[in-house]
């Protein structure tokens, strides 16, 4: 077990390698000389994205931590950088969760190797990472691209479109491009 802590790292952000249909998503946090690469699916990454955006605007309305939490992601925050290099995978994740220190007021999120066997220890390799709201923010703005960057959605059945077309099984298995 590998515990990869970071707390406001220089670099937190999720993107991919590969082209789109055979793209390989990596959350990467870097700090100073330390870097730690984990691989992760889309759908991990739309999740973590959609949960987080949710809990900052739940915050702010509820005042908690309002002033260090924007709205919308300052644009000195915005990171459009591709990965740093090398990429690597240090581990695959498994288990993501997301919470809020109101005593640093910072936005905690845990990426885990291995499921745990409680609800408070996460087990195998383990990023923890503690962001600003702001930094947050700017996480969820990038991971949205990230995402949607990706094969379009068929109109028809919403699986992704591959260049040459697909099999829709809405469209009773013909082809559709």
């Amino acid at each position: 077990m590998t515990q990869h802590s970071y707390v406001d790292p220089d670099r937190f952000v999720t993107g991919t390698v590969g082209p789109p249909g055979q793209r390989t998503f990596f959350l990467q946090a870097i700090d100073g000389s330390r870097m730690t690469s984990a691989a992760l699916e889309k759908e991990q990454v739309r999740v973590l994205a959609e949960r987080l955006d949710a809990m900052l605007d739940l915050l702010t309305r509820r005042g908690t931590g309002a002033q260090h939490i924007p709205v919308i992601a300052p644009p000195d925050d915005r990171d459009d950088a591709p990965l740093s290099t090398p990429v690597e995978e240090d581990f695959r994740v498994s288990v993501l969760r997301i919470a809020w220190d109101g005593d640093s007021e910072r936005v905690l999120i845990e990426a885990s190797s291995e499921p745990a066997e409680d609800d408070d220890e996460l087990t195998g390799d383990v990023l923890q990472v503690r962001i600003t709201g702001a930094a947050a923010r700017a996480f969820v703005d990038r991971a949205e691209t990230v995402v949607a960057a990706g094969r379009p959605p068929c109109p028809f059945c919403t699986l992704p479109l591959d260049p040459e077309g697909h099999i829709c099984p809405r469209a009773n298995g013909h082809l559709r491009r």
